[in-house]
């Protein structure tokens, strides 16, 4: 029998501890500035705005601190977190609802620290990212905002349960899953790989999209960029794995999926990713996309089950030319397929009329849980590269969860050759979101 006095030593040893980890995490140094030469901007770019523009596209802020419809960087955008919805805020020169009278520290802790003059940020703010970045980019960002027009809008309240709608509860998460250090670049490594590197982790934070996160939502740094669910959608594996990864991806073919949002015979950009290639990546000069390249291709590669590995050669799409079979039954979701999908994406999947439509080797048809696929059903998705813009319509309206299930089955068994696990509950939750 468990007697008090043993239950009382245990609580002591677990406050013991707690109160070792909060002293260490409060003793830690801070990183010093990055490494000289470290910068986000290319060296070329001389002008202070125009270094803080293109640092500004770089770290894709326009994504969550514009709402759809609304003015540039005026917040308002809705995040679906686990545990409520928070709204990116007002980051225009506004001094009342926007940043116009922070002053320099302010921002540099709001940004690096995720402690603003309003209180503690919720990590969906990707400070734990941008930590890293250097005093002069993150100064460089808020002088490029300071000149764009102020905009008066107020920024919604967060939608949270208790104990979430508690900002100072985040000290204690900083506490126990934040450290504040800069970048450090890696001797090891060429000065091309350590720029990759900087604007994969602190600029670009990849790893915000790219990375499982554990109960407490910190992301898991064991696992950086093998792959996690994101507003629905699927973030894939970007480490370099051979078979459920980018390693068998070619230079050209990731600098392209970088620069333009499709890749011939892999993949093509759709939601979170395809409004990160629109607002961001497309603008990173020809030498930031190689660095990125290298930095991607020459990490550590992490293997994801092996029922997601990348089928190229689907033998249902090569094999198949008719629209549906000359006899035998038809496969559910077939139907559909034939008359909604094929004139598009074409059986062998190579796509009409534009190749992002193609289909064929791309990952989210080789996701048997069919993450992706289902959400760009119900939802569609969008990409605009330059003048030209892509664009598939949502089915959401028009089927029920049953068709979008059967459909995505479909997709996954003729594209990948394999077995689709969505089931109507899953078309269910993805839903909403």
């Amino acid at each position: 029998m468990i007697k008090f006095k043993h239950i009382l030593w245990v609580v002591s040893l677990f406050v013991v501890l707690a109160l070792a980890w909060i002293g260490y995490k409060l003793i830690q140094p801070v990183g010093s500035e990055p490494t000289a030469g470290i910068s986000g901007a290319p060296a070329d770019i001389s002008d202070p705005v125009k270094r803080g523009e293109y640092l500004t596209r770089a770290a894709d802020c326009v994504a969550c601190h514009t709402a759809t419809g609304g003015a540039p960087f005026a917040g308002g955008f809705p995040i679906q977190l686990p545990f409520g919805t928070i709204y990116g805020s007002n980051i225009t020169a506004d001094k009342e609802t926007g940043i116009g009278n922070w002053t320099d520290e302010q921002f540099i802790n709001a940004v690096r620290k995720g402690i603003s003059p309003n209180g503690n940020l919720y990590p969906a703010m990707p400070y734990t990212s941008y930590t890293g970045m250097s005093r002069d980019d993150v100064l460089a960002v808020k002088a490029y905002l300071m000149t764009l027009p102020p905009v008066n809008k107020p920024t919604p309240e967060n939608v949270l349960p208790f104990p979430f709608n508690q900002r100072w509860g985040m000290k204690f998460w900083n506490l126990a899953f934040f450290t504040d250090q800069r970048f450090s670049s890696d001797p090891s490594k060429d000065a091309e790989w350590n720029r990759g590197a900087y604007l994969a982790t602190a600029l670009g934070h990849c790893g915000e999209c790219h990375t499982p996160r554990n109960i407490g939502f910190a992301v898991i740094q064991s696992k950086a960029l093998s792959g996690e669910n994101i507003q629905g959608w699927f973030a894939g594996n970007i480490t370099p794995d051979a078979e459920t990864g980018i390693g068998s991806w070619t230079e050209k073919q990731l600098s392209q999926f970088l620069a333009e949002g499709h890749a011939a015979g892999r993949s093509t950009a759709s939601g979170p990713m395809a409004e990160a290639v629109e607002n961001s990546l497309q603008y990173l000069t020809p030498a930031d996309n190689a660095a990125l390249v290298k930095y991607l291709r020459n990490i550590e590669p992490i293997k994801q089950p092996s029922q997601s590995v990348v089928n190229t050669s689907p033998k249902d799409a090569i094999n198949s030319s008719a629209i549906l079979p000359a006899e035998g039954p038809i496969q559910p979701g077939q139907q559909l397929f034939a008359n909604d999908c094929s004139g598009c994406h074409q059986w062998n999947g190579i796509g009409r009329q534009s190749d992002y439509a193609n289909l064929a080797g791309s990952s989210a048809v080789n996701d048997p849980q069919g993450r992706s696929v289902v959400q760009a059903i119900l939802k569609g998705t969008k990409l605009k590269i330059g003048s030209r813009e892509y664009f598939m319509p949502d089915f959401g309206n028009k089927y029920s969860d049953q068709e979008v299930a059967d459909v995505a089955n479909y997709i996954i068994k003729h594209f990948g050759d394999k077995t689709g696990q969505v089931t109507t509950e899953q078309v269910a939750s993805q839903r909403k979101q």
